[in-house]
């Protein structure tokens, strides 16, 4: 059974939406990245992916291979849609105070994260093992030169991205305690002057703190010279 402030549960609907806080964060950043990469590598390749030479018959690009358009698109559409859905779902997180959920959230995102990261890495290999087995003669007039190196360097881009929300989620994962990493809000830190009581303090009570160490005030070092001559003189009778 999960602590009750188990993946910042305890701090569930105390924090307001910041847009400046939330789009600076560096996970929303990755998020929006990865949505970009995703977006241009399908478009590359819906736009200009496809050639036909002397036929109404369209043909890919990365050697006459329709596996390698159609695994480009499935991979890059899916990851756009789910970029936009781990966005909002990072929206929403904060309010969700259900400790079950929360580690379900956390859990999911790891697990499309690392998948993303995976398909990606497969993506970049096949598609530039394609390109590079296409012979010049089958693109005439360099047909989708620069959309077939504009999909393989932005895979390779998204291959990085979706690597760090991975790691940011498996950190998350198993930091489930530290309330920080669930909030795009920058906590208040605690003054180093304030002193942790033990027990608590009723209303309209002060603590004074002294360090007992410090020399009490108005103390004078007193020479023992001075304190001979000062001595009075018993009467002689």
């Amino acid at each position: 059974m999960e602590p009750a402030g188990s993946y910042g549960a305890g701090k569930a609907g105390s924090v307001s939406f910041d847009p400046v806080a939330f789009f600076t964060h560096p996970r929303t950043i990755f998020r929006l990245l990865s949505w970009v990469f995703s977006m241009v590598v399908f478009s590359c390749i819906v736009n200009e992916g496809y050639i036909n030479i002397g036929s109404e018959r369209l043909l890919c690009i990365f050697n006459n291979n329709a596996d390698a358009c159609n695994y480009g698109v499935t991979v890059g559409v899916a990851c756009f849609l789910g970029s936009i859905c781990f966005l909002i779902l990072d929206i929403y997180f904060p309010t969700i105070s259900n400790v079950r959920d929360r580690r379900r959230a956390v859990l999911l995102d790891l697990v499309f994260s690392g998948l993303a990261s995976f398909l990606w890495f497969v993506g970049f290999c096949f598609l530039a093992n394609q390109w590079q087995a296409t012979s010049p003669d089958e693109l005439p007039l360099a047909q989708g030169y620069d959309a077939a190196r504009a999909t393989i360097a932005f895979c390779f881009f998204s291959i990085l991205t979706w690597a760090v929300l991975t790691l940011s989620a498996l950190r998350r994962f198993l930091s489930g305690s530290n309330m920080a990493l669930f909030t795009w809000q920058q906590l208040d830190p605690i003054p180093s002057n304030v002193r942790a009581t033990p027990y608590p303090i009723p209303n309209g009570a002060t603590i004074v703190t002294t360090n007992p160490y410090q020399a009490p005030p108005f103390t004078e070092t007193l020479d023992p010279q001075k304190l001979t001559q000062q001595r009075p003189m018993a009467p002689a009778f």
